[in-house]
C-alpha cells in the first residue's frame, strides 16, 4: 500500500509544475496577400512614429532612393518625411511646402538624383535635391491658352522624359497634361476634358512607361475608371480598363506595373497590362476612398484609400493611404 501511494504521490509531483504553468500565447499568424510571383508579408505597424505622434494627413505620393530610403508626402511642415527600410524615420523637411504636395517622383540624373513634385494648392510644379533644396519652381500654364486664370489649374503629378522633357497633370483643375522642355519652356497640351479616347476626367496620376520601346506616358484617368497611353508627343495609343475602380497613381518595376485605386485595394498588372492580382481589397465599400478613417478601424491586410504605392530595389511594396491621421504601408515581398 504505501509503495502505491508512493507512485500516486511522485506522479503528482511531476504533473503539478505543468499544471500550474500559464499557457503561453499564440503568436499572429503570418498575413500573405497576392497571387503568384506576387506575394507579400504585411508588416505591422511600419513606420510608427514615437510617442504616438501622428504622421499627418497623406494625400501624396512615395518613392524610393538609391540608398533604400523612403520618401513620403504629407500635409504638415514635415511635406517630405524620410524613412529606412525599418520604418524608422530619419528626416523631415518642407515646412514652406506645407499643404499639397500631391505629386512626387524621383529621377537619376548622372550621379545624382532628384524630386519632381506637384503642388496641387499653390499650383506649381517644382524640383528638389534630396534634402529638400528647391531649386525651380513652375508655374500655372498661361502659355497654353487653355486657361482664363491661374486657380483653374490644379496639378496632382509630374512625370520626366529621358531628354529632360517634363510632363505635368492637371488631374483637379481642367484635366490637360502639360509637356515642357528641359529648360521648361511650354511645348503642348492634350487630354483635356471628357470621357471618349484621349480625353481625361482627373488624370491623377502619370508615369513614363519604360516597359515598351519607346517609352509612352501612361495616364492613371482616375474618373473615368481607366488607363491610357500616350506617345510622348501626345498621341493617343490605347486604352486599359475592365479591372479598375479609380486608379490614382502608378509605378513600374520590371516588367509589372502597380497602381494604387483610391477605391480600396491595389492592382498588380503584367507587361501585357493583365491583371496578375489585387491586394488588400476593402471589404467595406463604407470605408473605401474616405480620408476620414480613424486608426481604431484600420485593419492590417486592408487598404482603405491607396493614394500611391512604390516598389523598392527588392521588390518590397509601400502604400500610402489618402487618410487625415496619414498611413503607411509596407508589404514585404516573399514570392517572385
Amino acid at each position: 500500500m504505501k509503495l502505491v501511494l508512493g507512485i500516486v504521490s511522485l506522479a503528482l509531483a511531476t504533473l503539478a509544475p505543468a499544471a500550474c504553468t500559464p499557457a503561453r500565447a499564440e503568436e499572429p499568424a503570418e498575413l500573405r496577400l497576392g497571387a503568384g510571383r506576387h506575394v507579400y508579408r504585411w508588416v505591422s505597424g511600419w513606420g510608427a512614429l514615437p510617442d504616438g505622434k501622428q504622421l499627418g494627413n497623406t494625400h501624396g505620393c512615395i518613392v524610393h532612393d538609391s540608398q533604400g530610403r523612403i520618401y513620403v508626402n504629407t500635409d504638415t511642415e514635415d511635406a517630405v518625411v524620410v524613412f529606412d527600410a525599418s520604418g524608422k524615420r530619419l528626416a523631415g523637411w518642407g515646412k514652406e511646402l506645407r499643404g499639397g504636395l500631391h505629386g512626387m517622383v524621383l529621377a537619376r540624373e548622372g550621379e545624382q538624383e532628384f524630386l519632381y513634385l506637384a503642388h496641387h494648392t499653390r499650383r506649381v510644379a517644382l524640383k528638389t535635391t534630396l534634402a529638400g533644396e528647391v531649386l525651380w519652381t513652375l508655374g500655372w500654364p498661361e502659355a497654353s491658352g487653355k486657361y482664363e486664370k491661374a486657380e483653374q489649374f490644379s496639378p496632382t503629378s509630374i512625370a520626366v522624359a529621358p531628354d529632360g522633357s517634363i510632363f505635368v497633370a492637371d488631374g483637379y483643375g481642367l484635366s490637360w497634361i502639360h509637356k515642357y522642355d528641359k529648360e521648361r519652356r511650354y511645348l503642348k497640351s492634350f487630354g483635356g476634358p471628357g470621357s471618349a479616347p484621349g480625353q481625361l476626367r482627373s488624370p491623377h496620376g502619370i508615369l513614363l512607361d519604360t516597359r515598351v520601346t519607346p517609352p509612352v506616358l501612361l495616364v492613371a484617368d482616375r474618373e473615368n475608371n481607366r488607363l491610357q497611353s500616350f506617345d510622348l508627343e501626345g498621341q493617343h495609343l490605347g486604352i486599359v480598363q475592365g479591372m479598375l475602380r479609380r486608379p490614382s497613381n502608378l509605378r513600374i518595376a520590371g516588367q509589372d506595373l502597380v497602381i494604387a485605386d483610391l477605391a480600396g485595394r491595389v492592382t498588380i498588372l503584367d507587361g501585357k497590362n493583365e491583371l496578375v492580382t489585387h491586394l488588400g481589397d476593402q471589404p467595406d465599400e463604407s470605408l473605401r476612398a474616405v480620408n476620414g478613417v480613424p486608426p481604431e478601424k484600420w485593419k492590417d491586410g486592408q487598404f482603405l484609400a491607396p493614394h500611391c504605392a512604390d516598389w523598392d530595389a527588392q521588390g518590397n511594396l509601400y502604400v500610402v493611404d489618402w487618410n487625415a491621421t496619414g498611413r503607411v504601408s509596407k508589404l514585404e515581398r516573399v514570392g517572385r
